[in-house]
């Protein structure tokens, strides 16, 4: 099964928890056992797995990712802004990929664990694919 779903996000870089989306497309699919791949198909966002528990967790990822990689006006590649730059090298870090196991129609994550949505060049409107293949 595939499927997709938009997401608008924020101004700059920020996280958007996407467990419950991705969880209700599981249900939806009655598969009950399996693997689900979330896929981001944009160059300056992400996804990634971690607490979603506390909302300070998302903020001191996003705090450190900006530490890391601070918007410049001296990256080669300036399409857009500077920001457009640190966005793409920001998006390859934390990675465009997740893989979760499905058991009893539902996804296997730990107990403050969930999928999030990292933009680092909003505000957009986003698209996530979620593929779920049994067994």
């Amino acid at each position: 099964m595939y499927h997709t779903f938009s997401l608008t996000t924020e101004l700059g870089d920020s996280m958007v928890n996407i467990t419950d989306q991705v969880r209700a497309i599981v249900k939806e699919s009655n598969v009950q056992s399996g693997i689900c791949f979330v896929i981001v198909g944009h160059t300056t966002a992400a996804v990634t797995i971690n607490s979603y528990l506390d909302p300070d967790t998302a903020r001191d990822i996003v705090d450190d990712i900006r530490r890391l990689v601070p918007t410049r006006t001296d990256f080669h590649h300036i399409f857009d802004t500077p920001a457009d730059a640190a966005a793409h090298i920001k998006a390859s870090i934390i990675g465009n990929t997740e893989t979760v196991l499905i058991e009893e129609n539902n996804l296997v994550l730990g107990h403050s664990q969930g999928l999030l949505f990292f933009e680092f060049d909003g505000p957009r409107t986003r698209q996530v694919m979620v593929k779920i293949i049994a067994g």
